[in-house]
């Protein structure tokens, strides 16, 4: 048994759910997979995974081995393509998560360019607003828009958004405009969130302090376009990205309030799995990423 190529097989079995699948992918027969992992198992000693007609899982130890088996992978990729790795064309398989719509609108044609002029390259694109676990999900690189990171996380900033306080003619015509934020009690606001639990406070700038005021808020959504949708729609006030407004602001179906009450600035980090080294195609996407973002 080549135990590396098993490992490889194993991993890919585990992200797929699928014996057959990894067979048509990597052009063996279902059986000789079968195999590997079986094999595998009784290298092992222990039980990797539970199959069912309708389902494959992992066991507990099998879930614990795939770690290890990313990492032991990884770490072998690495020492390969480390010699004259500035020379070398980036290949293989980059997993990226995006956020949906800065994703869709900035960094999506992007991705494509890359994808053009390195041609050994496979992109698989995940679109979500979710916060996604790196590790856990096999991610290779994760664009993230966030005010702060946490402490452990390793990431490299690529770009900046600032974030603005809109609302429509109408409304502010129906409602009158707020001249502070403490004013904002008193308004419809439209919450973003992406947890269960709605946000009921926004920080502005006031005289050098960031400071919360509290909102209400009955409509919330985790998606910045179907809230700068009900903006438009005289729904209420909203805090939004600047490329989410841009061309709401620049047709006059919204206008910026608050103006003089800053609000945070979000950064934009190429975020990478604290668990395993950098292949060398990551690194050359996340160079690209930043030099086209800038």
């Amino acid at each position: 048994m080549d135990r590396l190529q098993a490992m490889h097989l194993f991993v890919r079995v585990a992200e797929l759910s699928s014996f057959s699948a990894v067979a048509q992918q990597m052009g063996l027969a279902r059986s000789a997979v079968t195999r590997q992992i079986a094999a595998l198992e009784q290298h092992l000693g222990i039980k990797l995974m539970v199959r069912s007609t309708r389902r494959l899982m992992l066991t507990s130890a099998g879930a614990a081995y795939l770690e290890k088996c990313r990492v032991i992978l990884n770490l072998v990729e690495v020492a390969e393509t480390g010699v004259a790795e500035e020379r070398q064309t980036p290949r293989g398989m980059i997993r990226i998560s995006l956020p949906l719509t800065y994703g869709l609108m900035r960094v999506a044609p992007i991705l494509l360019d890359f994808a053009r002029r390195y041609p050994e390259v496979q992109l698989d694109m995940d679109y979500t607003d979710r916060r996604v676990n790196l590790i856990e999900e096999a991610i290779d690189l994760s664009v993230r828009i966030t005010s702060r990171l946490g402490a452990t996380e390793i990431a490299r900033r690529i770009g900046s958004s600032q974030m603005q306080a809109v609302a429509s003619p109408a409304y502010l015509a129906e409602h009158g405009t707020p001249r502070h934020p403490s004013e904002l009690i008193h308004h419809e606001c439209l919450s973003y969130t992406t947890t269960a639990e709605s946000k009921q406070t926004w920080s502005f700038d006031v005289d050098g302090v960031l400071t919360a005021y509290p909102i209400r808020a009955r409509i919330h959504s985790n998606n910045g376009e179907a809230l700068n949708d009900a903006v438009e729609r005289g729904l209420g006030i909203a805090l939004q990205p600047d490329f989410i407004i841009e061309r709401s602001l620049q047709s006059g179906k919204v206008v910026t309030i608050l103006t003089e009450f800053p609000l945070p600035e979000l950064g934009i980090y190429a975020m990478l799995p604290s668990n395993r080294q950098v292949p060398h195609r990551v690194r050359v996407l996340m160079e690209f990423l930043a030099d086209q973002l800038r």
